[in-house]
């Protein structure tokens, strides 16, 4: 059985690396971003990011101020047992928040939507937010924390229901499109990931699309031989757009782009769009029946 005070130590420890340590795939992508640009802006913009992620990487800081929106996305096993069942999750996940922000892994920037009114430790109604799903018939539990930054998700959402007539040529314009109005300005802070969700109902559209972007390794593409082949080429039209990192001149307003879809109705054809910033903070956690911890920085899609 996996105790509680085992899963909070978990999820605390997963979201304060994310904070502080920049993912393998997203440091590699970045270091590619920068040997292939050549404008000086462009190249400015990179150099001062990853430094600012090498300072974290030494105990100054975090790889960016604005930790955003505690999520975590949690897998079980058929098998999985959990002490005090699996409500006892989302009250680890307040505990481990809590405690991060206390200890400034995490700014307190969760809010009353209405009063604006500020608890301090990012607890609130929905928040941090908790995707369970389970796969298999294991016995651990495998956990990944995002904070993610606010400008990507308040610059970078996008959703729109297409007519079926629109067709790929219509998905094709509405994504384009997105990149240009996120990125044009670096309000996402590009290079981004962006995660594209087709199909489904509205809100399960954009719950792929923001899974798309959070936990897709950058590099990879989907299995699916189609939509790979729409990946590569969204992402082949996205460097066409002459934007670059942090709305510079340049190629890498994208770092990678992923698409997950769903069946949807025969009379709909629902797109969204979600970017995350060019720190891609994403840190997981794999837990073993017996307690066991394993931490790592790369990922494999949820």
């Amino acid at each position: 059985m996996i105790t509680r005070d085992i899963l909070t130590e978990a999820m605390y420890e997963a979201m304060r690396r994310a904070a502080v340590t920049l993912p393998p795939d997203v440091r590699r992508a970045l270091d590619a971003a920068l040997a292939e640009e050549t404008d000086p802006l462009a190249r400015v913009q990179l150099q001062e990011s990853l430094a600012n992620v090498e300072r974290a990487a030494r105990g100054q800081g975090l790889v960016c101020g604005d930790t955003g929106f505690p999520l975590y996305f949690v897998r079980c096993g058929a098998n999985t047992c959990i002490e005090g069942g699996f409500g006892t999750l989302q009250d680890a996940a307040e505990t481990a928040v809590i405690r991060a922000t206390a200890e400034n892994f995490l700014r307190p920037t969760m809010v009353d939507p209405l009063t604006r009114s500020n608890p301090g430790n990012n607890i609130g109604a929905g928040m941090p937010k908790l995707e369970l799903t389970f796969a298999g018939d294991g016995d651990g539990i495998d956990i990944v924390a995002a904070p993610k930054g606010g400008g990507s998700e308040i610059f970078g959402t996008f959703y729109r229901m297409l007519y079926p007539s629109d067709g790929l040529e219509g998905v094709r314009k509405f994504v384009i499109q997105c990149v240009r109005e996120a990125c044009y300005a670096g309000k996402i802070c590009p290079p981004a990931i962006i995660g594209v969700g087709i199909g489904g109902t509205a809100d399960l559209c954009m719950k792929i699309a923001k899974e798309a972007a959070v936990l897709s390794a950058v590099g990879s593409f989907n299995e699916d031989p189609e939509v790979a082949a729409l990946e590569r080429e969204l992402l082949a039209a996205a460097r066409d757009l002459g934007i670059g990192p942090m709305g510079a001149r340049g190629v890498n307003a994208v770092m990678a782009l992923r698409i997950r879809k769903a069946a949807t109705h025969t009379a709909a054809l629902p797109v969204a769009f979600n970017a995350q910033c060019l720190v891609g903070r994403r840190w997981r956690a794999n837990v073993t029946a017996n307690g066991a911890i394993e931490y790592t920085g790369e990922t494999e899609t949820l």
